[in-house]
């Protein structure tokens, strides 16, 4: 069980690694996350600390409600876009409003985990969707980009539920394991490859729990 951090995606850039390689990376903005919240096993059957991290811009935003002005008010926190909790198997190093530096939870060459849900790409076909191939794109077939036939005969007489369809795509929580760390520079920590999410999207970073791929020793 690891602390997650919370960031915000600002984009993708190039750096040269030590071997003189091209390395793509992801730059995410992670400003230090403020705890919120403590829970132990003796009051609430488990350990785990709260956290909330990217703040507003404008604190006195509407966006941000009554209880949850409570809430921040409570850890003399600024209130911010997003509160993630972690669950730990100790919790006696945190106390409410402590402030978590990136440097402090992540390392270079760390292996991590990032979450964050993918762009939302709205309504769109199965060729786009699922790859399918289409139809023949001449002679009037005019079924150039269908799915094909999706009927059964008169047994059972109907479509089975959870076939391919168009449908929308896009916009799903999605886990990128196994991203290496390649540099921290202050607040903002750059992984090698992509991550979901477009600019300015909100992303959870949280050390990977599965070994890293050089790691990895082939059988026989």
């Amino acid at each position: 069980m690891s602390l997650t951090l919370i960031g915000q995606k600002k984009g993708m850039t190039q750096v040269f690694n030590p071997e003189g390689k091209l390395v793509v990376c992801t730059a995410i903005l992670v400003e230090p996350n403020t705890v919120l919240e403590i829970r132990k096993v003796e009051t609430h059957g488990y350990n785990s600390a709260q956290l909330g991290g990217v703040p507003f811009e404008n604190p006195n935003s509407q966006s941000v409600t009554k209880p949850l002005a409570g809430h921040f008010g409570k850890a003399s926190a600024s209130p911010c876009r997003a509160i993630r909790e972690s669950r730990l198997d100790s919790v006696d190093t945190y106390q409410v409003g402590q402030k978590i530096e990136l440097g402090t939870v992540f390392e270079d060459g760390a292996f991590v985990d990032v979450e964050g849900v993918s762009k939302g790409k709205g309504y769109q076909g199965v060729m786009k969707l699922f790859n399918m191939a289409g139809g023949p794109g001449a002679h009037g077939s005019g079924f150039h980009r269908h799915m094909g036939s999706t009927g059964m005969r008169s047994t059972p007489g109907r479509c089975f539920p959870g076939g391919k369809r168009a449908s929308r795509m896009g916009g799903d929580r999605k886990t990128v394991q196994n991203l290496r760390v390649v540099a921290i520079k202050g607040n903002l920590l750059l992984v090698e490859g992509a991550v979901p999410g477009a600019r300015s999207a909100i992303v959870y970073i949280s050390k990977s729990n599965k070994c890293a791929p050089k790691d990895v020793k082939k059988k026989g």
